[in-house]
């Protein structure tokens, strides 16, 4: 049995055990989340601080300001793809921290840069940082959280990015009235107080009990869970827990299809919609880019500058003031995104979204036209709008994007399905940071129908097409997927449900009652990765599969359930 040395001291984790360990795990993935939102928010502050521009000899050129700022997204998507690789290779911790190594080498370069070949050097470098870890810690997150923690936790990790993103505002408009280049590289600088968070946090904490099992770490996978659970490593439900994620480990094993059958669109009978699976996590990472949020993240001071015709400081403050509400609204997601589930959420943020953007239009073409009397005031109402932007987008299209890419792909496409989210995350955001500066300035008010376009057509394409992931297991979906379901979900009401399906709850505790009355140690040998491996003929062959019934394609449909869907 292979066992991992750097998880055997007499404390692990200094004896923090169930809640305790789950909300250290989150201090970290919530840290990582901040430093991203950080990063994301204070270049738009600085990209109109007159230090920086008139040390790296940007004044009045836009399309390279432009260029300057979107290039950390290029960087950010070169690391979320390399995350496909790393975080199988090494593993939840040990990709978040060599994408925080990475991330610091960045910030340095940009902290004492004088030239903008240095600074896109240094922004592309803090970029694949940075695209690592936000591809990671979410998947991280999702894999030792508890079903009925895991989408609030992760939507707090990125209220976190929210408390950023705001943090980084207020230290930009506080560094404006400093006249020498520390107005723009002390809050360059302040993200390594982040970083330093988390080379604190991240050693000591636990891997990922799933990636462990994947790679046959059995042994500590089964202390984890247990750890994680405040539970013995023989417990019933322990045992249960362990013996579901082998079953979808050997069962990915046998049908998941290779990246070049994946390209070619090739895939086999038993195969688990992968292809659908991967679209639909990245869709939700193009949904809430072309949504428009970094129209204005990057860019709000600039937006109220150019569109609005406000003062470089009234700019700056009123951004720093919007982020405050835009974190004390996102609050509002976090109960309810599981009492609401993913597909309400999106609905609801992606319909107020495109509402919000309609009355900005309205508003700044009539603050553009030529005569007309209440220029000035039309143009000052639809600062309002921004605000309310950012209400509904805080709620809903913030957290739930990078949370479902990591629950609705397999165990073994999880890394890859989180990398790709984050990856088309990325390159959208690069494709409308590049587009905004000259779009403003040559559409002005036109500029703002593209996201009213792009936001209402979400609406109808959530309903349709996107299954809930709400209230079930992991294990629970990689089971449903393996009944070949529909394209569109939105006839079946379980399946759009936000409660877990009463049979997915009858199956686990008829195997919990298995478990219960059988030997620990032997349970436990028979579970093993490397155990069902020898017996792979009498599990995929008609023997018994994890929930005690017959295995087989008709058979594995039941189950997810005992009737067509």
């Amino acid at each position: 049995m292979k066992t991992m040395g750097f998880l055997q001291p007499k404390q692990p984790y200094f004896g923090l055990r169930g809640g305790w360990l789950t909300f250290w795990v989150t201090v970290a993935c919530a840290t990582d989340m901040t430093l991203f939102g950080y990063d994301q928010g204070v270049f738009g502050g600085v990209i109109v601080t007159p230090s920086f521009l008139e040390i790296h000899n940007l004044t009045g050129k836009t399309g390279l300001i432009s260029t300057v700022t979107a290039i950390y997204d290029i960087g950010c998507f070169v690391g979320a793809v390399s995350a496909c690789w790393l975080g199988e290779v090494l593993g939840r911790k040990k990709t978040v921290l060599t994408g925080t190594t990475i991330m610091t080498i960045g910030a340095i370069i940009q902290i004492s840069s004088y030239s903008v070949a240095q600074m896109i050097i240094g922004r592309i470098v803090a970029g694949i940082g940075n695209g690592i870890n936000t591809a990671t810690a979410p998947v991280w997150q999702t894999e030792t959280s508890q079903v009925k923690w895991r989408g609030k936790l992760v939507v707090i990790e990125l209220i976190m990015n929210i408390f950023g993103f705001m943090v980084s505002n207020w230290m930009t408009f506080g560094f404006s009235y400093v006249a020498s280049s520390a107005s723009w590289r002390f809050p360059l600088a302040f993200q390594l107080i982040f970083i330093f968070i988390l080379y604190a946090t991240v050693p000591w904490l636990p891997e990922s009990p799933r990636w462990l099992i994947a790679h046959e770490y059995e042994d500590e996978a089964f202390q984890i869970l247990a750890d994680l659970e405040d539970k013995d490593t023989n417990d019933p439900w322990i045992l249960t827990q362990h013996k579901e994620i082998v079953f979808t480990v050997q069962y990915e094993r046998e049908h998941a299809p290779k990246w070049s059958e994946l390209l070619r669109g090739k895939t086999e009978e038993g195969e688990t919609k992968t292809i659908r699976r991967l679209l639909l996590g990245a869709g939700t990472q193009f949904m809430q880019q072309f949504s428009g949020i970094n129209v204005t993240s990057y860019y709000l001071p600039t937006v109220l500058i150019e569109s609005v015709g406000l003062s470089n400081k009234m700019a700056r403050l009123l951004a720093a003031c919007n982020s405050v509400s835009y974190l004390l609204f996102s609050l509002i997601g976090v109960p309810n995104v599981e009492r609401w589930g993913r597909r309400k959420m999106l609905m609801f943020a992606a319909a107020g979204q495109g509402f919000c953007y309609l009355i900005i239009t309205i508003l700044l073409r009539y603050s553009m036209k030529d005569g007309y009397a209440h220029q000035r005031e039309v143009a000052e109402a639809s600062i309002a709008f921004f605000f309310l932007y950012y209400v509904f987008f805080g709620i809903g299209m913030q957290g739930v994007p990078w949370l479902y890419p990591t629950e609705i792909n397999s165990l073994a496409m999880r890394t890859k399905g989180a990398a790709i989210g984050a990856a088309t995350n990325w390159m959208c955001n690069f494709i409308v940071v590049e587009i905004t500066p000259p779009g403003i300035q040559n559409l002005r008010w036109r500029f703002y129908i593209i996201w009213i376009v792009f936001n209402l057509s979400f609406v109808p394409l959530v309903y349709f097409i996107y299954p809930e992931t709400a209230g079930r297991t992991l294990e629970d979906l990689d089971a449903y997927y393996r009944t070949s379901p529909p394209l569109l979900v939105f006839r079946d009401k379980e399946v759009i449900s936000s409660k877990r399906p009463q049979h997915f709850l009858m199956v686990e505790e008829e195997e919990v009652r298995r478990a219960s009355n059988a030997d620990p140690l032997q349970f436990r040998r028979e579970s093993r990765i490397g155990s069902t491996r020898e017996r792979r003929g009498s599990m995929y062959g008609g023997g018994r599969n994890i929930y005690g019934s017959a295995t087989g394609s008709d058979a594995e449909k039941d189950v997810y359930d005992h009737r067509e869907l």
